[in-house]
């Protein structure tokens, strides 16, 4: 695997991707999201760029998803219609009953902002590349437990960062 990277007179290169390198990215993934998800360039340097080629991958956002989709049906809302929902390339298995969650979910906020938890999930399905600092900003929004899908006196509008969220997933 080869990805771009800016070489030391300000040019992108093309440089192998070191497997080693795709382990300490995965090591290193919630320091790397937030950098990502905050606006740095993936080809800064080859682990952001080995983190942002795992994030837009097909499977990590079908996977992204699908948790938004769970977290949706455990908060009591209907999942989104079908064709809005439609898979990425190779057909998979629609997901069965919601399974428990373990972290306790604000469902109110995630019934104010169902239209938009299901635009972005939509967003991450759509075929084609997108940037990785939107699909940053879906892990962040999933992994922070001080925010408004998991703590009532958070601050942020959950409604509000998964629009920016759906916004940043485009080019």
């Amino acid at each position: 695997m080869h990805v771009l990277l800016d070489d030391d007179r300000g040019q992108l290169t093309v440089e192998r991707l070191r497997p080693w390198r795709r382990v300490l990215a995965r090591g290193q993934a919630a320091r790397l999201d937030r950098e990502l998800a905050e606006g740095a360039s993936p080809e800064a340097n080859a682990s952001l760029a080995a983190r942002a080629t795992r994030l837009t991958s097909t499977e990590f956002r079908r996977d992204l998803a699908a948790s938004l989709r769970r977290i949706l049906v455990a908060a009591g809302e209907p999942a989104w219609p079908a064709a809005a929902g439609a898979p990425l390339g190779r057909a998979r298995p629609p997901l069965g009953p919601a399974r428990p969650l373990r972290v306790p979910l604000r469902t109110t906020r995630i019934s104010q902002s169902a239209p938009q938890l299901a635009a972005l999930a939509s967003r991450l399905l759509e075929p084609g590349p997108v940037p990785a600092r939107g699909v940053a900003m879906v892990t962040q929004l999933l992994a922070d437990g001080t925010g408004p899908l998991y703590r009532e006196v958070a601050r942020e509008d959950l409604g509000a960062l998964a629009e920016r969220a759906a916004a940043a997933l485009t080019w």
